[in-house]
């Protein structure tokens, strides 16, 4: 462990320079959140730059918020919490900054992954930051962004049990009791209970998602759990397992560790490095290759609180209240002779009638149908997108940014027009286009305009034009949002087409 990783944290009591001692009842608790995956199967509101635990599925709250709003909750803890480690990929960082400040977590450290390794690496990340056996090492309670726990007094029980467990040297899972047999989930098969530690069990087996009929004898035998993906343990004892088990991921992990930066909340590690990490999961790196019983073992502690991971639209549909004809409806929706259905319209009128189990989600460019208990197929149309190379996959119509948004609300041969929105004091990147020229007009609040060398202001109804070549920025100085309408005109509209001189933010695309 690098000494100075540590420090990185914003959040006290994780120096590395101690020496091992005993933590049962006194290592303060470090919620970790990985907040990784694309959410293929809730296609088409979650998108690949755009993913489900970005989205408010269920609530107002996104599922990232919802997820920190759960943990920051904890109280009982004898070690106390420290604030979230959320750990993303390094295209989200932006997007996941602004959902923590808008959910009141200003302090919460983002740990930044170049490229998509698995679940195994980024616990293994988190791990060596955080913790080498001392009296303060934390413990872990990694859990991924996207799930919905609808207890959360029950789900707080849950994880002060597994506290003792993983203070005491476990690596300690949460099973959940299934309802019905899903060949979707994981399986957890239980040993024999651990002392009076409120349900725990040793695990005798962790099995990989079985067919239907397989999983039906898992659930009718009663010694099986659904695997939440929900892990708790020390640090030094994750680093062991994988110094045991994977030890090509904890070398490159502490190779990208090493190299680790650090701007405002945002940790970096090294690209390079973690770009040659293997990809792995949790599950398949150590839980599966764990002892069935003994100290350093896994332990499996029940956890009844309204468990979702909310895959597909089925399991949406199931979560949320539904009206009197089993129907859940979200935006402008009218039915007629319609039941046990989910209907989301998010942009226009959506009309149904004479419809059963149906799910119907509208969006600005992409209208999805499909029967209620099929969904999980929704991530075929993904990988046919995916192949005919389609943007549908990728992203919405309106794109997210740093500094607001925009929306491609028309488009043509040679033309193209984005309503556009800049946050209070955000400005876009200086820069220049080859290709087109733009048109700006301001419907709403003040934009700061540079063109060239002059820099002047516009006001509601006033508007400027851009040639092309010509080095332009537009910021919001205001106290309101700035809207405005941009009309892109030229032989080439891509957004590829921008040479960028100076960046607030630190991109190098668009």
């Amino acid at each position: 462990m690098n000494p100075q990783l540590s420090t990185t944290l914003p959040s006290p009591g994780l120096s590395a320079a101690l020496a091992p001692a005993a933590l049962v009842g006194t290592a303060p608790l470090l919620p970790v959140v990985l907040c990784g995956g694309s959410g293929t199967r809730l296609w088409p509101l979650s998108r690949e730059h755009y993913p489900k635990q970005l989205l408010p599925l269920i609530g107002d709250d996104s599922m990232l918020q919802a997820t920190v709003r759960r943990v920051v909750a904890m109280e009982g803890l004898p070690g106390g919490l420290l604030s979230p480690l959320v750990v993303c990929n390094e295209e989200y960082r932006f997007l996941i900054a602004q959902q923590l400040l808008a959910g009141g977590q200003k302090s919460t450290a983002i740990l930044l992954e170049p490229c998509g390794r698995n679940t195994a690496p980024a616990l293994t990340l988190a791990a060596l930051l955080s913790g080498n056996g001392g009296a303060s090492e934390p413990v872990l309670l990694a859990m991924p962004a996207d799930h919905l726990v609808s207890d959360l007094d029950a789900f707080h029980d849950s994880v002060r049990k597994a506290y003792r467990l993983a203070t005491a040297g476990r690596i300690v899972t949460f099973g959940i009791e299934p309802l019905s047999e899903e060949p979707g989930y994981g399986y957890i098969r239980v040993g024999a209970p651990i002392g009076e530690a409120g349900g725990a069990r040793e695990v005798a087996a962790f099995v990989e998602k079985p067919d239907r009929e397989t999983a039906r004898s898992y659930v009718n035998s009663g010694d099986y759990l659904w695997n939440s993906g929900i892990f708790m343990v020390r640090p030094s004892v994750w680093l062991n397992a994988m110094g045991r088990y994977r030890p090509d991921i904890l070398a490159a992990c502490r190779e990208a560790a090493g190299g680790l930066t650090r701007d405002a909340q945002f940790m970096r590690v090294d690209n390079e490095a973690f770009a040659r990490c293997p990809a792995d999961s949790i599950d398949y790196a150590v839980m599966e290759k764990l002892a069935p019983s003994g100290a350093q073992a896994a332990a499996v502690v029940p956890l009844a609180a309204g468990w979702s991971d909310v895959g597909a639209w089925e399991a949406i549909w199931k979560a949320c209240p539904k009206d009197t004809q089993g129907n859940v409806e979200r935006g402008d929706v009218m039915s007629n002779g319609t039941r046990d259905s989910l209907l989301i319209a998010g942009d226009r009128l959506v009309a149904c009638v004479g419809l059963s189990d149906v799910v119907v989600v509208e969006t600005a460019d992409v209208v999805l149908v499909a029967d209620r208990k099929r969904t999980e197929e929704v991530r075929n149309i993904v990988e046919e997108l995916k192949r005919r190379g389609r943007s549908e996959r990728l992203a919405h119509r309106k794109v997210h940014r740093p500094w607001g948004s925009y929306d491609s609300v028309d488009a043509g041969e040679r033309f193209q027009v984005k309503r556009i929105v800049v946050h209070c004091g955000a400005a876009l990147s200086l820069q220049m286009h080859h290709h087109r020229a733009e048109h700006w007009i301001v419907v709403k609040g003040t934009a700061q305009v540079t063109r060239g060398d002059e820099t002047f202001l516009l006001g509601e109804n006033q508007s400027t034009y851009i040639p092309p070549g010509v080095t332009h920025r537009l910021a919001n100085p205001g106290k309101i949002p700035l809207e405005l309408i941009e009309v892109q005109s030229g032989g080439y509209l891509g957004e590829d087409d921008i040479v960028r001189f100076d960046d607030r933010y630190g991109r190098v695309g668009a």
